[in-house]
Parts: C-alpha cells; sequence; structure tokens
C-alpha cells in the first residue's frame, strides 16, 4: 500500500532540512526507492552504499532529517500565506522541474503564475550604466508580459525587479535565505512590493534559513532555471551573474550579455561571454527573440516599440564603445550631434570620437548637420 500525497511531502520537506546544501543525490535515492517517505526508512549504512556518498554524510542526514518538524514548518508557512511546492504538486514550476537538481521543496510567497520569463543579473556594485539599462530591459520585458526573474540582491537585481514593478508587470525574487529572512533588509519593502504588484518570492531554503554565503550560488540556478533566457548586465569574471550564466547553459537556456566599456571592471564578464558566443542583449525585442517559438505566444509583441537597432548580425564585431554609442544614437528620433554623445554617455572627447568613426566606418550611422542618425 502507497503512502499518501500529504505524508511524502511532509518526507520531502523533512529531508529538505538537509537537502538543500544539494540535492541531486538524495533526488537519485528518492527515485531509486519510489519517494522520500520510503528513503526515511532506511539506515544510513544502506544510503551510503545506493547514493555514493561517504557514511558520515548520510549519518549527517539521518540526524537532521529526524530532528526537524516538517508539520511545524508547513503550518508556519501556511499562517504566512507561503506555498509550499514540491514536485509532485501540479502548480511546480514546469521548467525548474526540468533541470537536473529542481530544488527538493519550493517555497512560494506570492503568485508565480504561468508566463515566459527572462532573468536579468548582475553586480551587487553597479555603474550608473548598469543600473540603467537593466531598468530599461526588464521595463520592455514587463511591458510585453514577460516575468523579470532575479536574485533581489543589491545594484543590478534591484533595478531590474523595480522597473518591472514600475510597469506593472510581474517579476519573481529567488532568495538566498528563508522567506522569513529577507536580505538585504534594505530591500524588504521591494519584496513585499513584489508580492504586491502580482509577483513572488522565491526560495528553496526552510523559512528561518539565514542568508549563508554558500546557499547563493545554489539559489541562482532556480533564476535560470525559471527562465527561458538569461540576460547578464555587468560583472566580473568571479561574479554570481557569471555563475547563473554558466547554470542556464547546463540548463540549456539561452544566455545574453550587454556590452558595456572596456574600461569598465564592471563590463569584464559580458564583454567575455559576447566574445564567447554570447548574444548581445540591446533592447527587450532582443531578449524575446531568444524565446522558442512555443513560448511567443504568451508575449505581447505589439508593446515592444519596433527594434531601433540594427540587425544583429551587422554589430558583430563592433567595439563595445561602438554599440553602446549606436544604442544611444538609435534611441533618439533625430539623433545625436558629437558632443550629445559625450555628454550622454559621459565619456571623453576622444573616446565618443573613436566610437563615432568606427560607426561611420561601418556604415551604421551617417552624419548629416553635424548629427549622427542611424542608417540600418
Amino acid at each position: 500500500m502507497g503512502v499518501s500525497a500529504e505524508t511524502e511531502k511532509l518526507a520531502r520537506v523533512r529531508l529538505n532540512f538537509f537537502a538543500c546544501h544539494r540535492s541531486d543525490w538524495l533526488l537519485r535515492l528518492i527515485d531509486i526507492y519510489g519517494g522520500a517517505a520510503e528513503l526515511l526508512k532506511r539506515p544510513p549504512e544502506e544510503l551510503a552504499a545506493q547514493g555514493g556518498v561517504m557514511l558520515e554524510t548520510a549519518q549527517r542526514l539521518a540526524a537532521q532529517a529526524a530532528s526537524a518538524d516538517p508539520e511545524k514548518e508547513l503550518e508556519a508557512a501556511r499562517k504566512s500565506g507561503i506555498s509550499v511546492l514540491t514536485v509532485l504538486d501540479p502548480v511546480y514550476p514546469e521548467l525548474l522541474k526540468k533541470i537536473y537538481d529542481p530544488p527538493l521543496v519550493l517555497y512560494v510567497r506570492g503568485e508565480l503564475k504561468p508566463a515566459p520569463a527572462a532573468a536579468i543579473v548582475g553586480t551587487r556594485k553597479a555603474t550608473a550604466y548598469g543600473l540603467r539599462v537593466a531598468a530599461r530591459l526588464a521595463a520592455e520585458l514587463a511591458g510585453a508580459g514577460v516575468a523579470v526573474a532575479s536574485g533581489l540582491a543589491r545594484g543590478i537585481d534591484t533595478s531590474a525587479h523595480k522597473a518591472a514593478v514600475e510597469s506593472g508587470g510581474a517579476t519573481w525574487a529567488a532568495l538566498g535565505s528563508g522567506l522569513n529572512c529577507i536580505y538585504p533588509d534594505e530591500n524588504k519593502r521591494l519584496a513585499e512590493t513584489i508580492v504586491g504588484s502580482g509577483g513572488a518570492l522565491v526560495s528553496e531554503f526552510p523559512l528561518d534559513k539565514g542568508p549563508l554565503p554558500p546557499n547563493f550560488p545554489r539559489r541562482n540556478r532556480i533564476i535560470s532555471g525559471l527562465s527561458l533566457a538569461v540576460v547578464v548586465v555587468e560583472g566580473g569574471f568571479e561574479s554570481g551573474a557569471l555563475i547563473t550564466a554558466r547554470f542556464a547553459l547546463d540548463q540549456g537556456r539561452e544566455v545574453l550579455a550587454v556590452p558595456g566599456p572596456i574600461d569598465s571592471p564592471a563590463s569584464r564578464g559580458p564583454n567575455y561571454l559576447i566574445k564567447n558566443g554570447a548574444y548581445p542583449a540591446e533592447c527587450g525585442a532582443d531578449i524575446i527573440s531568444c524565446f522558442p517559438d512555443e513560448a511567443l505566444p504568451g508575449v505581447k509583441r505589439g508593446s515592444i516599440p519596433e527594434s531601433v537597432y540594427a540587425p544583429p548580425a551587422a554589430l558583430k564585431g563592433l567595439s563595445p564603445d561602438a554599440l553602446e554609442s549606436y544604442s544611444a544614437i538609435s534611441g533618439e528620433s533625430g539623433g545625436l550631434s558629437a558632443d550629445e554623445v559625450t555628454i550622454k554617455l559621459d565619456w571623453p572627447v576622444q573616446r565618443a570620437a573613436a566610437a563615432l568613426f568606427e560607426l561611420e566606418a561601418s556604415s551604421l550611422v551617417i552624419s548629416r548637420g553635424g548629427r549622427y542618425n542611424k542608417n540600418l
């Protein structure tokens, strides 16, 4: 006689007090034994042999599982208006269910409605350029009915979440802590706004789990796992945003990056990704163009202004400065003078002149009456 759905859910919640640190071997054992409830009946020696882990690890799992109180956890979640999902629940996100190691338990506060989603991620130490671009991309996606996923961190994440909310769209924040421990503190109000505007906070960590450093790389696979595409706006080579990009590649997601100034440390990560095959992201339409065909009916493409950018092939090979200058010029119906480019991008005159020369030589812009206009 099989166990009830409620018993199985309690068993998975119990296991998750340990499994949130790494779930792949436990998911394998759950599959072998046909469920978490059956797994919990097995001695540590058997779990170590079947799971291919050290006996000490299996013993710690048994001890932590025995000390956990899943009934108390579920009741606390219910009182806080938090849904507790496992892959056995029909509302568990389909995309997330298909990754290599989906969360054993997913806590959701708010509404995680089925919708095409894109992740916008980047450094906590964002530049003004990065914050501006993240906000613009998020606003365009939100306006098209695309959910914006990110990590509620300072910098790029915060800018993306805020812009999505202000544009009337949904945004999903994946946390590196339990939902009772919003981090960072200054984003507690933003977290409430996300939930109140039809978005969601999600986490695989038990409700009262604090924001420990190892949690955040784990959190990043959820951001990419919920999304059809991941856009890296800014970040260095060791940035968590590049970790998210690696997860995205492993999960078969599209990876895009925002080209940035070559002398900006914050743009090293995105520029590196572009040099290695990532698609340059300059507008919401670029991101949506990477969605699979089956996701496009859920996108309000008519709400995104027709792209003001040249065909992507024409932009290949341009320097990041030339790309940024082209974006600035394309966004102005009357074009820009060289002085206006210098002021808008806050660049030295020589830098702007070099970028404009490159664009003219590539026939992407044309100068008329001292003003540069796009030529494609």
